[in-house]
């Protein structure tokens, strides 16, 4: 678990391979007109330990991405979590690089991008996970339309807002 001030150093230094690095997802004008990322405070309710319910049957889905390829994951598994007093659920899966969490939230389109959020789930021992909703990052395609980023499948669009992690970003954007 990141502290705040490990936290916001991590936001200064992505901020700072957006605006500088040559692999950065921006073109050279939003490079010039960047002027940072824009994030929810840190929020350490939303950083969390969860026991994951793996699924009987572990099938494999096909993603659609943002620019009509697809892709394929393994559903996992499960795990609950209280937001604001509401219960949700997200269901975790297994790609060939690794576990993956994509997630609407209800501030979709208004604080949040619309084709949601990512989470890499760390796994810990015993069937648990730690997803901290802080680090929750926009996909290049946010910024960029020659980037293919998977949408968020139908069983990870929550009714609760997720109010940690990367927000829609600024007008250097457009």
């Amino acid at each position: 678990m990141l502290t705040t001030e490990q936290l916001l150093a991590q936001r200064r230094q992505k901020d700072d391979f957006f605006r500088r690095h040559p692999q950065s997802p921006l073109t050279d004008a939003q490079q010039a007109a960047f002027s940072g990322l824009r994030y929810y405070p840190p929020n350490p309710a939303l950083d969390l330990i969860v026991e994951v319910t793996p699924f009987a049957d572990q099938e494999e889905i096909v993603v659609e991405t943002t620019t009509g390829d697809v892709r394929h994951y393994t559903r996992y598994g499960e795990f609950r979590f209280m937001v604001d007093g509401v219960e949700a659920r997200l269901t975790i899966y297994d790609t060939p690089h690794g576990w993956f969490l994509p997630f609407v939230d209800a501030g979709v389109n208004v604080e949040t991008y619309g084709a949601g959020r990512y989470i890499d789930p760390e796994e810990l021992p015993g069937g648990k996970f730690h997803i901290d909703f802080n680090l929750a990052y926009n996909p290049y395609c946010a910024y960029n339309d020659a980037y293919s980023c998977p949408l968020t499948p139908f069983e990870n669009r929550l009714k609760v807002a997720i109010r940690a992690g990367e927000m829609l970003p600024g007008d250097w954007a457009k």
